[in-house]
């Protein structure tokens, strides 16, 4: 290993990507945002921003779905994203080929779990889920201080809820009508109040149904992994009044069934905010070096 080095993160988002590169102890150094557009053009912004650094490792946190599947033919690659020029692309392979140093490659969300845990909200914990409630909805799961992957990645923002006894929306989600993505967020409160979601009233009962459904899935993660901790961010948990009424929710529905920590601790918002997956993909780097 190099007595000195430097790291290399990129959080590639779908709107856009941020490069960043740190020293060994994850002291930020430099960063630079770029608009997502096609694989070219964004990967090749973040090459003329990475050609002025030495580096010894990077990790990366991409949107998805992306087959992660060690065993699979197509490991690396970007499934079925809504994004078409990036669907099918492999990007780890891509990066792999321009840079010839270790990089490790998992979901933008599961990175950002990672950061949290070893950085952030979760620090001491063995375990937590990272759920960002934005555009879309993505969870990143950690368990015994690693991030959880199985034949496939967690997709816990396409579960199927119980639907709130009055709402009658259709849902957005293109695959499936009744899961929380497609009822939840923000895109589905926007259409649901015909505003975004930040100029929609603290006392409008929209926010009833969307804690209902955000707490429903605590509730079903809760019940499957039984995380130490969990974690809400995104845009619409940017709303002050909701987070306390997402945990009012929780409490209502899981009827003291089982034990969990203080709901004040368990469900708490990011502590590392914008930086959870750039910190996680420093985290990555740094472990694929030592692997390496």
């Amino acid at each position: 290993m190099l007595d000195t080095f430097m790291l290399g993160a990129i959080e590639a988002g779908g709107t856009k990507c941020i490069a960043a590169v740190a020293d060994q102890d994850l002291n930020l150094i430099d960063k630079i945002s770029v608009p997502t557009t096609d694989p070219s053009q964004t990967l090749g912004a973040i090459a003329d921003f990475f050609s002025s650094y030495s580096l010894a490792a990077m990790g990366v946190g991409c949107f998805g779905p992306i087959d992660l599947n060690l065993s699979s033919p197509t490991y690396g690659y970007i499934e079925s994203t809504p994004k078409l020029a990036w669907k099918g692309f492999n990007i780890l392979g891509a990066l792999q080929a321009q840079y010839r140093i270790p990089i490790a490659l998992n979901t933008d969300v599961n990175v950002a779990a990672l950061g949290e845990l070893k950085r952030g909200a979760a620090v001491g914990e063995q375990s937590c889920i990272y759920i960002t409630v934005g555009t879309g909805i993505g969870g990143g799961v950690v368990v015994d201080r690693q991030i959880f992957n199985g034949y496939h990645h967690p997709e816990l923002g396409h579960i199927a809820v119980k639907r709130f006894p009055s709402d009658r929306f259709a849902g957005i989600c293109p695959y499936h009508t009744d899961c929380l993505e497609g009822l939840a967020s923000g895109p589905a409160l926007a259409e649901r109040a015909h505003q975004p979601p930040n100029q929609i009233g603290k006392d409008d009962p929209l926010w009833e149904i969307e804690a209902y459904y955000l707490a429903q899935a605590i509730v079903t993660y809760s019940l499957i992994l039984s995380p130490a901790k969990i974690i809400l961010g995104g845009g619409v948990m940017q709303q002050e009044h909701i987070l306390e009424m997402v945990k009012t929710s929780v409490n209502q529905q899981l009827n003291h069934y089982i034990q969990i920590p203080d709901i004040d601790h368990y469900i708490v918002r990011p502590q590392l905010k914008n930086e959870a997956a750039i910190i996680g993909g420093f985290i990555l780097a740094k472990d694929a070096l030592r692997l390496g």
